[in-house]
């Protein structure tokens, strides 16, 4: 529900957005996901420790916003404005920022 919510905000606000499930990745691995992501000039959002994981291996990815399960949407959606109003891709490029 809190991936919907987000969603939905962040097109109003007129930022490019997408789900794994509308590019028919919804349970493919983590890798593929991120290889997705960083194909598309994306940046996943998640809450999936695994990422951080992938970051610390070395798999190259356009960034990884990692957002605990405790964080309140209405900041992470805050957080993402500002990124997005704030960061050009290339500051992002490899980097894990937490929500």
């Amino acid at each position: 529900m809190a991936t919907v919510a987000i969603e939905h905000i962040e097109r109003q606000r007129g930022i490019d957005v997408t789900t794994s499930a509308e590019q028919g990745l919804l349970g493919a691995p983590d890798e593929l996901q991120l290889q997705f992501a960083y194909s598309q000039h994306r940046v996943p959002v998640t809450h999936d420790s695994d990422y951080l994981r992938l970051h610390r291996a070395g798999v190259v990815h356009a960034c990884i916003v990692y957002v605990p399960h405790s964080r309140q949407i209405g900041k992470v959606i805050s957080f993402l404005a500002l990124l997005w109003e704030l960061l050009e891709p290339e500051q992002m490029m490899n980097h894990v920022e937490f929500a």
